[in-house]
């Protein structure tokens, strides 16, 4: 059976880079976040890469047109027989259909996770995350401003994919390992 390409989506902070990582480990797929291409954009200096950093900063969401870019350049360049796991990807509604449509075009399967977290844990664990300062929008106003985005763009997101039927809901608000053995199980992994 071909290798699913797997996505991990949500609020902030509600453990989709816990969950890719934990798949990961588990069967050696490789974890691409889009938040990880976006941040070697800005890395090259361009006007367009400190653009990019003032946004991503500020805790608003890229340009969809961005984050697709990023997406299909990783999407096409997958082999036959590689797989990967998507982090956060698939934000706005635009950047969902172009998801949605370049994997019903390339005909490979896949799974789109949703793990579902209340706005107060999404607070906690982003709070928590934050004494480790590994983040410049982990800061309280860009987590509003986070927060906001979703609900704003991100739901609707979620909206078409569960009405389209590529939608998988998680309870995200559990412990990390029996989140990782759902997932596991339903991917038929475990």
């Amino acid at each position: 059976m071909e290798k699913p390409i797997v996505f991990f989506i949500g609020k902030p902070g509600s453990g989709k880079g816990t969950q890719a990582e934990l798949l990961s480990k588990a069967t050696g797929w490789p974890v691409f976040g889009t938040s990880g291409g976006l941040r070697e954009i800005v890395a090259m200096g361009t006007s367009a890469g400190r653009k990019l950093k003032e946004t991503m900063d500020s805790g608003a969401l890229t340009p969809y047109w961005i984050a697709s870019y990023v997406y299909l350049k990783t999407l096409f360049s997958l082999s036959d027989d590689s797989t990967i796991i998507f982090d956060g990807t698939s934000r706005t509604l635009p950047e969902t259909k172009i998801v949605a449509d370049s994997l019903k075009w390339i005909g490979r399967p896949f799974r789109i996770f949703h793990l579902i977290v209340p706005d107060e844990e999404v607070h906690n664990r982003i709070a928590l995350r934050r004494e480790k300062g590994t983040r410049a929008d982990d800061h309280p106003d860009a987590v509003a401003v986070r927060l906001k985005a979703y609900y704003e763009d991100t739901d609707g997101s979620i909206s078409y994919l569960r009405e389209a039927g590529m939608l998988t809901d998680i309870d995200g608000n559990r412990p990390p390992e029996v989140i990782a053995a759902e997932v596991r199980d339903i991917l038929k992994l475990a």
